[in-house]
């Protein structure tokens, strides 16, 4: 496969200017992010990262830890070719965000130009394996509770016993590659870090960014939104103008808003 066809590009724009690379949350694909390519300026193309196994690359195979996770995305980056570009990632995608920024910036490569990362909690927290739901030897009774709980899929999805079936595989295949990665102990990205963090997801907001400000290097800024792991509906739908003002502003280094 082309390093290209690995990013979802919902509206082609080769003038445009930079980039902004969203990295989708466990369990998740592009459908949830293909609606922002229209609400984005036109100096910004958004280009979403597709996981094996699901969507267009449906009859690919899971990837089967971390590692060949962060390699789908760090060769997706190379079919930008030198452009500027933003890395967002939600839940999973956050930490895989801020993993792949860190290898760049390692490697001496053009890295991404900010990091945003959404309702996660800092890597550096989860050493071990993880503790809490979602996990792994949860049934499927309980998978489903957790994901209508935080918004995730809807009643519709989880009642038709099809979708279910492939919505719970496909769950577990991203937990397994999410409770494979382990954070090294003083990695910290230099490129600006930007948390955002729902009102009423599982952890403090405050204690959330506090962990998050200890692997930043550089630029550091956080900010409080609406909502649980998903927000709520409006602010899901504003969340791109949300990250590209958390890139575009110039703020203190460090600043909290609500």
């Amino acid at each position: 496969m082309r390093p290209a066809d690995r990013l979802v590009r919902p509206r082609p724009n080769p003038s445009a200017r930079r980039v902004l690379v969203c990295l989708s949350y466990c369990g998740g694909g592009t459908a949830a992010f293909r609606r922002w390519a229209d609400t984005l300026d036109e100096d910004t193309e958004l280009a979403l990262m597709c996981y094996p196994g699901r969507e267009g690359r449906f009859t690919e195979p899971y990837c089967q830890d971390w590692q060949a996770l962060a390699t789908e995305v760090l060769t997706a980056l190379h079919s930008l070719r030198g452009k500027p570009f933003v890395l967002f990632g939600h839940s999973m995608g956050a930490w895989l965000a801020f993993d792949v920024a860190t290898r760049l910036e390692q490697r001496g490569v053009r890295g991404p130009d900010a990091v945003v990362v959404s309702a996660s909690d800092a890597p550096s927290r989860h050493a071990a394996a993880r503790r809490r739901p979602p996990l792994l030897t949860d049934t499927d009774e309980q998978l489903c509770t957790w994901l209508h709980r935080v918004g995730q899929l809807d009643e519709e999805i989880l009642a038709d016993p099809d979708l279910r079936q492939i919505t719970l595989e496909l769950l577990r295949a991203d937990m397994r590659v999410s409770d494979s990665y382990r954070y090294v102990p003083g990695v910290a990205v230099r490129a600006p870090l930007h948390v955002l963090y729902g009102t009423a997801d599982e952890d403090p907001a405050a204690e959330v960014a506090q962990r998050w400000r200890l692997l930043a290097a550089g630029e550091f800024t956080t900010e409080v939104l609406p909502g649980g792991h998903f927000y709520d509906e409006p602010t899901w739908a504003g969340l791109p103008s949300t990250i590209m003002a958390a890139v575009n502003r110039e703020r203190d280094p460090v600043h909290s808003a609500s």
